[in-house]
């Protein structure tokens, strides 16, 4: 067994949207080769920092992406390995590549509540909160700003029993 640390530089970005690991940047790797029988178990973590811009606000952003996975390399031989020693190397660019892009959030975020953009003066809501108001509804559903909830529990208050249950259906339990 050999574990290393590799610190590979990015040569082209990680990712496309929103956020990615940057070109230039440094993945950081700790990697652990184990010979098999059936040929080398590679165990590999990677740690980088993504850069982007938040999917509500647009906000820049910074994002800690780790990722841990583990993949045979086998031998040449008669039985088809999706990844395959060659010359006694492993080839880990595409593992650790697809694995950092996949990890990566489709819609990241600046925090879990950030409330976005104003919809009609396009500020970030989150630097000006009187900018929010419950008074503001939606003109689509203005037809039920007159509707209130029902006080009516379905639970008759002098037995505690639902008040279509009658007595014979008690005496009967």
């Amino acid at each position: 067994m050999h574990e290393r640390h590799l610190d590979i530089v990015v040569p082209d970005d990680l990712g496309a949207g929103l956020v990615a690991v940057k070109a230039g940047s440094t993945l950081s790797t700790e990697l652990r080769l184990e010979a098999m029988h059936e040929g080398i178990l590679v165990s590999i973590e990677v740690y980088a920092r993504a850069l982007g811009e938040c999917g509500r606000c647009l906000k820049d952003i910074d994002l800690p992406v780790r990722v841990q996975f583990a993949e045979l390399f086998g031998y040449p031989q008669e039985e088809a390995f999706e990844f395959e020693i060659l010359d006694d190397h492993v080839d880990l660019e595409s593992l650790i590549r697809d694995a950092v892009v996949l990890a990566l959030p489709f819609q990241p975020v600046c925090r879990r509540d950030c409330p976005g953009l104003d919809s009609e003066t396009g500020q970030p809501l989150a630097e000006l909160p009187e900018l929010v108001s419950d008074d503001a509804l939606d003109p689509r559903w203005s037809a039920l700003a007159g509707f209130t909830a029902s006080t009516d529990t379905g639970i008759d208050t002098n037995t505690g029993m639902g008040a279509d249950t009658h007595v014979s259906d008690r005496e009967e339990k």
